[in-house]
């Protein structure tokens, strides 16, 4: 039994796909079961990370675990009871989700959300494998609507160049880590294979739309009222704004091999994830 933590997210959803499709046992938790669309045999139990009776329940029977804990700045406790919790249980092997940059001094607080995390992982005596994905593509979904509006869509994370990487390659890494024991006491940097500036995957994006797709800069006081204005807290907020400082600086202009490490093949390009998902632009 494999249980996956975040079951309906960008990662968590496709995790519980690809394990499904190779005929593993899956256990999925999330918040609203009879809502989520998981591959039929499924095992799905409500619940959320931050609910630590309905994680322990989750736990109970499973081999393995890919934990997905943090949503925000305050997440910390919930992301090490979601490691005591699998080591109570008697989980055999995790796999932590965190990200980029994490325990970069010049991230300041949003380099410290996925620290305790990490540190109860690497602690816990278990098998582990942390991932640290970049810029996801599919972050730029937040400009379709704009797009098909055709109007300049706003851009909050600043246009330093990222190593953008294919959120399906994040989660077939994990997939990949839950299940071989060769990638225990890891922890894979994914990238794509090229480092890209906003306005370039904007640029890459209109030629597969066959027209301009236009962005609008933002200043970090613009951005941080935007995020306000979303419904995130001064802190979080704050921590967003400083990480896209950290991009506008160079600070994710990283590009690793790790993606071709675990899966034995080259990361997709953000051409190709545009080009899979360009009907949502169009």
């Amino acid at each position: 039994m494999i249980l996956v933590t975040g079951a309906t997210g960008t990662i968590g959803s496709e995790v519980v796909r690809q394990l499904a499709a190779r005929g593993e046992k899956v256990r999925a938790l999330t918040r609203d079961p009879a809502g989520a669309r998981l591959p039929s045999g499924v095992d799905t139990m409500r619940g959320h990370p931050r609910d630590r009776a309905a994680v322990e329940g989750a736990m109970a029977g499973a081999e393995a675990a890919f934990l997905v804990g943090v949503f925000g700045p305050d997440d910390a406790e919930y992301d090490r009871g979601l490691v005591e919790a699998a080591r109570a249980a008697g989980v055999r092997r995790i796999v932590k989700l965190s990200t980029i940059g994490t325990g970069d001094p010049r991230l300041g607080v949003f380099g410290t959300w996925h620290l305790p995390g990490e540190e109860a992982v690497r602690a816990s005596g278990l098998e582990w494998t942390v991932l640290r994905p970049s810029s996801f593509a599919s972050n730029t979904l937040a400009w379709a609507q704009a797009v098909r509006e055709g109007r300049p869509a706003p851009h909050l994370m600043s246009d330093g160049r990222q190593g953008v990487v294919d959120p399906r390659d994040v989660s077939e890494a994990a997939a990949a880590a839950l299940g071989d024991p060769r990638h225990s006491g890891r922890t894979y940097t994914l990238t794509g294979p090229e480092k890209l500036r906003a306005s370039e995957q904007a640029a890459i994006l209109g030629e597969i739309l066959g027209r301009q797709v236009e962005l609008t800069d933002l200043t970090p006081e613009q951005r941080r009222e935007q995020l306000l204005g979303a419904g995130l807290g001064e802190t979080y907020a704050d921590s967003l704004v400083a990480g896209a400082r950290f991009i506008e600086e160079g600070g994710n202009a990283v590009v690793t091999e790790d993606v071709r490490e675990v899966l034995g093949r080259p990361a997709r390009t953000y051409r190709e994830w545009a080009q899979d998902h360009k009907e949502t632009f169009a």
